[in-house]
This record gives structure tokens, C-alpha cells and sequence, in this order.
């Protein structure tokens, strides 16, 4: 049968495979596509007179050799590319070395690497046939980047003559990133670029005209000939991409305001579902929108997303919004505003002109009132929680409603957290105030005042989070103190450890339920819906108490008790101190109350995610945490959930790229993940941050970047981490001190560090970065300061 000959004008769908079909659509965009034809179903060993006249009109037009190249059916398709599962035959200059090319690439179709790489029958192999271009360079270009899953990066390979050894791996390329406003955010090229400006901008509009052109992230294939014009090559989606990880981005508050990941980031590390955004992230944004209301900062309620944004999966604090409450008090100026939440004088910042004199003072009155005032609906916490069953039926729209009603109670006890942290965070700025500007008045660095006030802060006892460190550390000790059982317990995998101790009746057993009943609701990122919390994570908190317990275990490892802090002499200062300790009791308490509430809800959607699984809703449970919430009332709703199932696939796969992407800790409107380490502050092996736990310490540097990691930690190690939730708390029985990249003196991880009497520098921005496992440091809590002794 003899082979039929089809031109690029005739091709309006994939029926001849995707190779020709994107080169069809390249053509019909306007773009120059090298001259050829398709021959259909190529598989016919014999009849290609017809395909080798056609060769012979385009020598006769010029083309003074052609390639050969595979377009299967199936191939470079939404789902797989194929890429080099297919004969591909360069150069063919005669007639003869044609029928070969033909017969050669034909016959891949059933060879032994397509059989594995797919399960289905042989497709059916037609083949593009199109004139070689005389390359001066080659290359591909990606509308998103494979590697991040980030849809407003492109990404330009590059490398001089044919594009083949870009392909097959054989040479280096010229690596460009582009930003979304085609400004080159990454550039690494050999000693002479093989692209000119020019050329990369070139390269990107038409890229660029083309993703537009099919709605989706393309990956093309392009070569610029010695004349300098730019040929298009190829084009097909990228089949590796996840979902938009922009998809569930909330509303920009402004074009110019400043974000941050300072605070938030301790509350709320890594990234988070849609649910947990919908849910927790919503709850914090409304108690904080309601603060403002409060200070007369904003004149109601407007709408979700003012306060707090949701970016890339990450919950980031609008300063911006925020420094209404600055302009709008007395004593509190945006300096003290931006340190209190970042740890420094955020400069991208911009004040609002100051109310007047008797404004702030009624609007002082009114914030200072609620939080002082905050008492009662503290006391009222435990009664509002128990009033919220989790629950327990098979109708998915009354458990929505629920649930509902569950998140309504979850924004009110997170608006009493916030009330409660405010009366700490006003008072802990106070007493460094003070104690910094007597330091500067009696000839001191402004440092040595910020030192005492962080003595001073250590002074706050029955803080919830560290008596929770310090049951657990006497769950282990109780361990520790019967031979086999310990044994047994390190030597278990951690999950079953915990497993086999809460059914035990030994001591260790009746201690660790003891401390689940109290504390079993808290956990790593406790506020996420989808997270178990420790109760639910036996192989989580079984990894930490083995660390624990290996330090017990090891007496020269205990940490000495701290030294109590000095009573100041001052009666004002004692005052103050007291506030600031108070103050820090009153957040850990009502933080551990706001986590019980999610502990509650993050059951509750467990169980709507099972009952709409079971009654075939959902491919599964776990994916009811990648809906928001008026989306999961569609889905227990209404009948037509296709395309919202099908989202919601595609977000779970997406959360895992959007967890590695790391951030500035300010960044000016939309914030954008890093691409490189930021600016930080180090002079020949020191990092500068904020003094947050008194003392001074030399040790070797565990980095943990994230829960996980951790779990490697020796005892008397330096940790460095991030940042630092009440999930890590356990470990700092152990750790020798602790560093972050981003916190406040105020902020979780340098409270209890303080109650352990650790040193502790916090907002380094970049000693995960800097450090690593095995180094020598000496931190220095009462300056701010690591120092590196010596690599490893």
C-alpha cells in the first residue's frame, strides 16, 4: 500500500500525532516553521514512491537535507511526551538515505524501550519529514519551569550548532530564567553567551504567543540559522507540570503593600492545603481584621484576605494593612510596629501619617481595653470549644454545617488568642524599650538593654508550652528509669514504640497517656487541617521521644538547670517584667486553646473526607483538604464534580513543589519565591540576628529545615532551623541552642527557649543557608550573634 503524503496546512488535529499537529499550529500562528510534510502511518514497509517524490520537490526547492522524525500517535500528548522513545534520523540528503530514514524510524515504533515505557499496543507511526536548519544555535524554551512547577518563570536551554547534544545530554548548555516580566532572574552561560538579548526576548514573545495560543505551559523546540532568523521546531505541552501553583492565590491587597513572612511563618511553616488556608488562615485573618476594627485602624469587616494573604500555598502578614494600628496609636511608631513582627525596622515600609493627638489616645484606650479586658473570654474558652461536637454522621451536608458552625467558633477563640498575644507582645516592647533607651542614656550599646530584657522575660513561670516540654520530658525520665522498657523503646520503630507504651501497664505507659489526654490535640504545624496532631502521630512523637530518651539516657548530656534570673531593682522595671512574663503566659495558653479547636475541626473534615469517599464523592479521603470551603458545599451538594475533583488532584500534587519554595522575609506586593540566598548579614564566619535567649554556648550545627530533619538531633547540638512551631519544642531538652532564620524575641520558639535557659538567636535570614551539619559555632543569645568555629 503506498505511503500517503499530508502537507502541514492539511493537519487540524492530533490525528497524525502530536509533532505534527503542534507544527501545524505553529504555522497557523504566524511563526516561521521549516518547510515539510507528514507521511501517514508509515508502518507499510513498502510503497514510498509517493513520500520520495515529495523529498525530491523540497531538494528541488532548496532543502538540502531534511530530518526524519517520529509523530506517533499518543506522542507528545497532555500526558507523555515520549521524548527519545523514538527514531529521529538527521541529515538525509538522498533518496536513498531517506527510504532508510523511513524505514528505520517506522520500525521504532515496536522497539524494546517504547515497550517499556508504555503498556499499550503500538500506536500507529506517521512521521514529520521537514528541511534542516543551518544552525548557529539551538536550543528549548519552557513557559513554566519543570523543575519548580512555577508557572511565571520561563526557562531558555540554549547551546551552539544543532540542538541534538542539548537533547541527548551530551553538552552544557546556556541556562536562562526569565521572570514574568521577562527580566533575567537567572543567567548561567559558558565564556561567550550564545544568545543575545535580542535574541532571548525574541525567543520569549513568540513562546509566549504560543502558550496563550494553546491555554496551557508549552515546551518548544527552536534553532536560529546563520542568517539570524528564529525557526520553531517543535511544540508540546509540558506533561511534568503539577497544578497552577498560584491556582488558589487570594486577592492582592495592593499592588505596593508589603508582605511577610515574619510571625506568621512560626504559626503557620510550609505550605498548606486550600482547607487550611479556607479554615485557619481564615480564622486568623478575621481576628486580626477584627483587632483592627477594634483600634478604629479599619471602619469594619471587609472581607477575607486583608490582614493575612495566601500565596504559592504559603500564609503571609500584610504590614501594610497593619501599620494603620502604628499611625493610629500612641507610642507605638512604625519602627516598633515592624520590629515587633519581624525582629527589625522593616525599611520597605511606609508610615501613615499619625492621627491626631486625641484620636490615638481614644484609639490606645480602646485596644489597651481589649486586650487587658481580654480575661472573660479567655475564661469562657473551654466551655465554647466543649460545644462543639465533631462530627459523627453519614450525611455530608449536615456534617458540612457542622462544621460550618465549628469554623464560625474557630474565629472567635482565634480573636481571643490574638487579644491575649497582644498583651504580651505590648508589654515585652515596652520593657525592651525601656531597658534599651536607659542603656543608650548610661553610655551602653543599645544591644545590652535588649540582652536584659530577654533575662528578664526568662523569669515567666507555668508558660503552657514549655510545663507541655516538661511533662514529656518526665514521661521519658520515667522511661529511662526501667531498663527494658527503654531499651525496647529505642530500639522499636517510633510509631510502634509509642503504640506498644500507651497499651502498656507499666509506669512509662501510664505516664504517656497521661500526656496524650493533655497535650495529645498539639503537634507540628497543629493549625493545619490536614497535619495529624501528636494524638494521631505516634511515628512522630515516638522519633522525638527517642531523642529525648537517648539523652537521658546519657547523664553528661543533661543540661544544667538555668540560673535564675536577677530581680531588678527598679520597681517600674519589676513591673514591666511581670507584665511581659504574664503576657507570655496568657499566649501560650490560649495558643494551646486555638490548637485544641483545630484539633476538632481537622477531625471533623477527616471524617466529612471518609463519609464522601465512601459514598463514591471522592476518589479518596485525603483530598477533601484540597477544596476551600464554599467549594466542598459543591461537592457534597450538587452532582457535577468532575472538573473539581480534578483540581483538586492536581493542587495535592502541586503542594509538595509549593513546600520547597522558600521566601524573603518581606516582600513588596506579590510575593515571589527566591530563586537564590538573600542578602544576609555576615562578616568573616558571623551572622548577625536578634538576641532572644540569654547565654553563650559553643557547639556542632544540626540543620533541620524541616520537622523531619530533626529528628537527627544529638544531644548538645546547635539547632538551626527556619523556624520553629510548638512541634520542635521537645528537642530543646536536648539541643545545646537555638538559631532561626526568621522569629522575634516574643515569638514561640524564643519563649521556651528562654524557660530552658538556651541561648537563642532568632531572624538570621540565613543560617540554614550558611551553616551546615557538622559545623562549629559559638552562639552568643545576649548579642544576636554565631559565630563559626570551624567547618566540619
Amino acid at each position: 500500500m503506498p505511503l500517503t503524503t499530508i502537507e502541514f496546512d492539511q493537519v487540524v488535529d492530533d490525528s497524525y500525532g502530536g509533532k505534527a499537529a503542534g507544527l501545524a499550529e505553529l504555522r497557523r500562528l504566524g511563526l516561521a516553521v521549516p518547510i515539510g510534510f507528514v507521511i501517514a502511518d508509515a508502518s507499510p514497509p513498502d510503497g514510498i514512491d509517493a513520500a520520495t517524490q515529495r523529498f525530491s520537490e523540497l531538494a528541488a526547492a532548496g532543502a538540502t537535507s531534511v530530518a526524519v522524525r517520529s509523530s506517533a500517535v499518543g506522542e507528545d500528548g497532555d500526558d507523555q511526551s515520549f521524548a527519545g522513545q523514538y527514531d529521529t534520523v538527521l541529515g538525509v540528503d538522498s533518496v536513498d538515505a531517506f527510504a532508510a530514514a523511513v524505514r528505520e524510524c517506522a520500525a521504532s515504533v515496536h522497539s524494546r524501550r517504547v515497550a517499556s515505557y508504555t503498556e499499550n499496543a503500538p500506536a500507529t507511526m506517521h512521521l514529520v519529514v521537514q528541511q534542516m536548519v543551518d544552525a548557529r544555535a539551538a536550543g528549548v524554551v519552557f513557559t513554566a519551569d519543570p523543575a519548580t512547577g512555577r508557572r511565571d518563570l520561563m526557562v531558555i536551554d540554549a547551546i551552539a550548532g544543532l540542538g541534538e547534544a542539548l537533547v541527548d545530554g551530551s553538552a552544557s548548555p546556556d541556562h536562562i530564567v526569565l521572570d514574568s516580566h521577562g527580566d533575567t532572574a537567572v543567567c548561567e552561560v559558558g565564556a561567550t553567551a550564545v544568545l543575545s538579548p535580542a535574541e532571548i526576548a525574541e525567543i520569549r514573545s513568540a513562546a509566549l504567543r504560543a502558550a496563550r495560543h494553546w491555554g496551557r505551559p508549552m515546551d518548544l523546540e527552536w534553532a536560529i540559522d546563520r542568517a539570524g532568523t528564529l525557526w520553531w521546531l517543535q511544540a508540546r505541552p509540558i506533561t511534568t507540570l503539577p497544578g497552577d501553583l498560584n491556582e488558589m492565590d487570594s486577592p492582592l491587597a495592593g499592588a505596593d503593600h508589603v508582605y511577610t513572612r515574619c510571625n506568621i511563618g512560626e504559626m503557620m511553616p510550609g505550605a498548606f492545603c486550600p482547607l487550611t488556608a479556607s479554615v485557619s488562615g481564615y480564622a486568623i485573618d478575621y481576628a486580626m481584621q477584627m483587632t483592627q476594627v477594634v483600634a478604629r485602624a479599619q471602619p469594619s469587616y471587609e472581607r477575607p484576605w486583608l490582614q493575612v494573604g495566601y500565596f504559592y500555598g504559603h500564609m503571609f502578614l500584610n504590614l501594610t494593612e497593619g501599620t494603620a494600628l502604628s499611625s493610629g496609636l500612641l507610642g507605638n511608631s512604625l519602627e516598633q510596629f515592624s520590629t515587633s513582627i519581624c525582629g527589625r525596622v522593616v525599611e520597605e515600609l511606609t508610615a501613615q501619617p499619625p492621627k491626631p493627638f486625641a484620636h490615638r489616645l481614644v484609639n490606645t484606650i480602646r485596644l489597651t481595653t481589649h486586650a487587658l479586658s481580654a480575661g472573660p473570654a479567655i475564661r469562657r474558652l473551654d466551655d465554647k470549644i466543649a460545644g462543639f461536637r465533631v462530627p459523627t454522621g453519614d450525611d455530608p451536608r449536615e456534617v458540612l454545617r457542622q462544621l460550618e458552625f465549628g469554623v464560625e467558633e474557630y474565629c472567635d477563640i482565634t480573636l481571643t488568642h490574638v487579644r491575649s498575644s497582644s498583651r504580651a507582645a505590648v508589654a515585652a516592647n515596652i520593657l525592651e524599650s525601656v531597658l534599651t533607651r536607659q542603656a543608650v542614656e548610661n553610655g551602653l550599646d543599645a544591644d545590652e538593654g535588649r540582652a536584659e530584657a530577654t533575662r528578664l522575660m526568662a523569669g515567666a513561670s507555668d508558660v503552657e508550652s514549655a510545663l507541655m516540654v516538661e511533662e514529656l520530658d518526665a514521661v521519658v525520665r520515667t522511661i529511662a528509669a526501667d531498663h527494658a522498657t527503654a531499651e525496647r523503646f529505642v530500639a522499636t520503630e517510633p510509631a510502634a514504640a509509642v503504640i506498644e507504651l500507651r497499651a502498656a501497664s507499666n509506669p512509662g505507659g501510664e505516664a504517656l497517656r497521661q500526656f496524650v489526654t493533655r497535650h495529645g490535640h498539639r503537634g507540628y504545624r497543629e493549625l493545619c487541617m490536614r497535619d495529624p496532631s501528636w494524638a494521631e502521630d505516634p511515628g512522630g512523637l515516638g522519633a522525638m521521644m527517642q531523642v529525648m530518651l537517648r539523652s537521658a539516657l546519657d547523664p553528661a548530656h543533661r543540661a544544667p538547670l538555668p540560673a535564675p534570673a536577677r530581680t531588678p531593682g527598679s520597681a517600674t522595671i519589676r513591673f514591666l517584667a511581670r507584665l511581659a512574663q504574664g503576657g507570655a503566659r496568657g499566649r501560650e495558653r490560649t495558643k494551646s486553646k486555638m490548637a485544641l479547636m483545630a484539633h476538632a475541626l481537622k477531625l471533623g473534615y477527616r471524617h466529612l473526607g471518609a463519609v464522601l469517599a465512601e459514598s463514591g464523592r471522592l476518589p479518596d479521603a485525603d483530598l477533601v483538604f484540597f477544596f476551600d470551603r464554599a467549594e466542598l458545599a459543591r461537592v457534597a451538594e450538587t452532582d457535577d464534580i468532575t472538573d473539581l475533583v480534578r483540581y483538586a488532584l492536581r493542587r495535592r500534587e502541586a503542594l509538595a513543589y509549593q513546600n520547597s519554595l522558600e521566601f524573603a522575609d518581606v516582600s513588596v506586593g506579590r510575593p515571589a519565591p527566591l530563586l537564590a540566598p538573600p542578602p544576609h548579614a555576615t562578616t568573616d564566619d558571623r551572622i548577625v540576628g536578634r538576641p532572644a535567649g540569654r547565654g553563650s554556648v559553643e557547639g556542632v550545627v544540626r540543620v533541620a529545615k524541616s520537622i523531619v530533619d530533626a529528628r537527627d538531633v544529638r544531644p548538645g547540638e546547635i539547632l538551626v532551623a527556619p523556624v520553629t512551631d510548638v512541634g520542635w519544642t521537645p528537642y530543646f531538652t536536648v539541643i545545646g541552642a537555638l538559631v532561626t532564620d526568621i522569629g522575634s524575641s516574643v515569638s514561640h520558639g524564643a519563649v521556651v527557649a528562654r524557660e530552658y535557659g538556651l541561648p537563642c538567636v532568632v531572624n538570621t535570614l540565613v543560617a540554614t543557608k550558611v551553616l551546615r551539619t557538622g559545623d562549629r559555632v559559638r552562639v552568643d543569645g545576649d548579642r544576636g550573634l554565631v559565630t563559626r568555629l570551624g567547618a566540619p
